[in-house]
């Protein structure tokens, strides 16, 4: 069965974003709103020029470099009602292409510059997020970061706010920030409590630095998913252990070559990965930050490795399977996600 992948048909399937930062996310046109209302300076005062400092291309040089912008939006992530509008915008424009299930992530602690408590920028996220489950039919997680290039007590905090909330609508903890010379296996005592307390663990490796990241991600801090993976290639014994295992990588074609941590699209090991059998799901990472959505993720992947239709429905299953969710609502979401695919496989086997 032969199927033409257009835009449109890759818009219309279901699909997953497993890996989506809150801050990178926010819409450039509610940034330039709430920096008014909430009388926050910028270095810009229109969406094009904020536009050319935020946005990201195949020019920034380093994954340092990408995450500058990261600071000036979340000059208006410091109060209760913009964080709930960011989460809820998210997953609007998430539903928009058919996201069906998506993870947000974010770290509160840094979205306490004004005075907020650690509960009160949590329930915010998960209230945004909740109303938009209700206005647009999207299921959401939301995923606890630490960050590695702060100092390990305040992952601890992180970790223990995503343990409090476990089962209130936070799914996860994470690791975030700069990952070069910054080891996961500092944060050691952050993982430990999650893992205490039967919660899921992402971390970001292998993108800054090597598969020895990644290695300590998965050896020393339990992780279950990893964030990118991109060089695990360098560790081919590894790479058979995560296969095997089945750990799902959290696949961001875009912010990877805008990071660096791929000189080019045609360089990423991402079909090498999907070839061995790995379970490679697609991603947006920062929708904004990388000027992307998930149905360019998928589009760059079909039009830069060629895949075709059985391929692409591996890669969303894939990604349905990862989800941080209890077994039977992920056995849910996969079904529906199924019966949905075979109904538009079949509409565009007619055309």
């Amino acid at each position: 069965m032969k199927i033409k992948i257009t835009e449109e048909l890759i818009r219309r399937l279901p699909k997953t974003d497993l890996h989506v930062h809150l801050d990178g996310s926010l819409r450039l046109e509610s940034l330039l709103e709430m920096t008014k209302e909430q009388q926050v300076s910028l270095p810009a005062e229109d969406v094009q020029s904020l536009k050319d400092i935020i946005v990201c291309d195949e020019n920034t040089q380093s994954l340092d470099e990408y995450l500058r912008g990261f600071h000036i939006v979340n000059l208006v992530l410091q109060s209760k009602e913009g964080l709930f509008r960011a989460a809820y915008e998210l997953a609007e424009d998430a539903a928009e292409e058919n996201t069906r299930y998506m993870e947000v992530r974010y770290a509160p602690v840094l979205h306490s510059l004004k005075g907020l408590s650690d509960d009160e920028i949590v329930t915010s996220v998960l209230d945004g997020l909740a109303q938009a489950e209700k206005d647009f039919g999207i299921k959401t997680g939301l995923i606890i970061c630490g960050i590695r290039n702060m100092e390990s007590a305040i992952s601890l905090r992180m970790a223990e706010l995503a343990v409090r909330y476990k089962n209130r609508g936070v799914v996860a903890f994470d690791l975030a920030g700069g990952e070069y010379q910054n080891p996961a296996k500092v944060h050691k005592n952050a993982y430990d409590l999650a893992k205490a307390h039967n919660l899921f663990i992402t971390t970001h490796a292998g993108e800054a630095e090597g598969a020895e990241s990644i290695k300590q991600a998965l050896h020393d801090c339990g992780a279950h998913r990893i964030g990118h993976g991109t060089r695990l290639f360098e560790d081919p014994d590894l790479l058979n252990y995560v296969n095997d295992l089945r750990i799902p990588l959290e696949v961001c074609l875009i912010s990877n070559l805008h990071t660096k941590a791929v000189e080019s699209l045609a360089s990423h090991p991402f079909k090498s990965y999907l070839d061995k059998g790995l379970r490679v799901t697609l991603n947006t990472d920062n929708r904004v930050i990388s000027n992307t959505s998930l149905t360019k993720e998928y589009l760059t992947a079909t039009e830069c490795f060629e895949l075709d239709f059985a391929q692409i429905e591996r890669i969303i299953l894939n990604g349905f399977k990862s989800a941080f969710l209890p077994y039977q609502e992920k056995r849910d979401l996969i079904l529906a996600a199924k019966k949905e695919i075979d109904e538009i496989k079949q509409e565009y086997a007619r055309r």
